[in-house]
């Protein structure tokens, strides 16, 4: 049981320690240029394509949402019809 238990230390002490860790850029400055520019767009749409599907899916789910909100409150606040 003992060299079961060292065993099983032994493995996930080297997992651990030699677990490689990703490098990341500092992306910030880029970021700040991109949305510090002055073209005329809002900052929600100045990511590009991505943030324009993203508005466009968000807009299109509003206006369903709210179409359909309304629909269902004229049809529950019409008297139902006798069997």
């Amino acid at each position: 049981v003992y060299l079961l238990f060292q065993a099983l230390r032994q493995i996930s002490q080297r997992t651990i320690s030699t677990a490689s860790r990703r490098q990341y850029v500092n992306r910030v400055p880029e970021n700040q240029k991109l949305f510090q520019e002055d073209n005329g767009l809002p900052v929600h749409l100045k990511g590009g394509a991505k943030d324009s599907l993203l508005y466009r899916t968000t807009a299109g789910l509003t206006v369903f949402g709210t179409m359909y909100a309304l629909y269902y409150l004229l049809v529950s606040s019409m008297p139902k019809k006798p069997n």
